[in-house]
């Protein structure tokens, strides 16, 4: 009976040993994984004023590509402001140039007529000294008469070159400061047309780059409130596999590095690329620090997929060493 009893038992123990090396021998040849998942960072499209939502050109789960319209809010207040900034800017720009310009032809025939009546008064007044001066030698008038016709002689003169100097005054432009002036009015002007410009496209948004709509929250006729978003991108380059480094292994992982990974359902062979690797580590599960609990202490690292993939999906990275 003892032996039949030690038979049993040295084949359970066999049998028991065969097992565990059957189990054993596999998990040898099995390529440990760091579990992680896709994740996406959308984009959320709105408009700076309110309005009512006029078209929505895209649809949920359309794949747009860079520089293609997204959605137009009312544009009409944002035009008249365009539209009297541009009316602004044109007004400017007109004074600017007028104040290079010297007066009207009609206004200089003022200061030419101006001219011929001081030089027609100096003739006169030079014919009345020529007159005086030898009737003042000769006695018949006092030497004062002399001097007054002298002065009158000068007097219109004087005229006559004020008179031309007005005249050439009104031939130049605006002064140099004036100038200056107009010229930094036309450029205020300018950039409230920019800017206005720059308002009236942001009602109008069109995709920075090729990404998928994830979702619509207005549709048209609907009223939106001021930067509230009218739908959600998913860029392609906000696509990344998220997953977790042992503090270990964390040396191995570095920014630009490949990994590779698989997901269920996903093609063979996908890549990416890292891009970020936290600088604080966490605990999964939390637990509470010490040198015996360092295996439960990971990084996160995020890496930029080679292929498109669907935020949520659950993926297996390939460690690296």
């Amino acid at each position: 009976m003892t032996r039949q009893r030690l038979l049993v038992a040295g084949l359970l123990a066999g049998g028991a040993a065969i097992v565990a090396l059957l189990v054993w021998l596999p998990r040898q040849g099995r390529v440990h994984t760091l579990s992680g998942y896709i994740e996406g960072e959308p984009l959320y499209m709105a408009a700076p004023v309110a309005g009512t939502v006029r078209a929505v050109n895209v649809r949920r789960g359309q794949d747009v590509a860079a520089g293609q319209p997204l959605f137009v809010v009312d544009p009409a207040q944002l035009r008249s402001a365009y539209d009297q900034a541009t009316a602004q800017a044109q007004a400017a720009l007109a004074q600017a140039q007028d104040a290079r310009k010297g007066q009207r032809p009609v206004e200089l025939a003022v200061y030419e007529a101006n001219i011929a009546a001081a030089e027609a008064s100096a003739r006169d007044a030079h014919a009345d000294l020529r007159r005086v001066e030898p009737l003042v030698r000769q006695g018949w008038y006092a030497p004062a008469r002399l001097d007054d016709a002298k002065a009158a002689a000068e007097a219109a003169d004087a005229h006559v070159r004020a008179a031309r100097t007005q005249r050439d005054a009104a031939a130049l432009g605006s002064r140099e400061d004036q100038v200056r002036a107009a010229d930094a009015r036309v450029s205020q002007a300018q950039a409230a047309v920019s800017g206005a410009v720059a308002r009236l496209s942001d009602v109008a948004p069109a995709a920075p780059g090729r990404a998928r709509v994830e979702d619509v929250f207005y549709h048209p006729g609907e009223w939106a409130p001021a930067n509230q978003p009218i739908l959600s991108l998913l860029p392609d380059e906000r696509i990344k596999v998220r997953f977790f480094v042992p503090e270990l292994a964390l040396s191995a992982y570095r920014v630009g590095r490949t990994v590779r990974f698989a997901c269920d359902g996903c093609a063979k062979g996908l890549t990416a690329t890292i891009e970020f690797v936290a600088p604080r580590p966490e605990f999964t599960p939390p637990v509470i620090y010490s040198r015996e609990a360092r295996d439960r202490l990971v990084y996160l690292v995020e890496a930029r997929p080679t292929a498109r993939l669907n935020p949520g999906q659950p993926v297996d990275v390939e460690p690296l060493s």
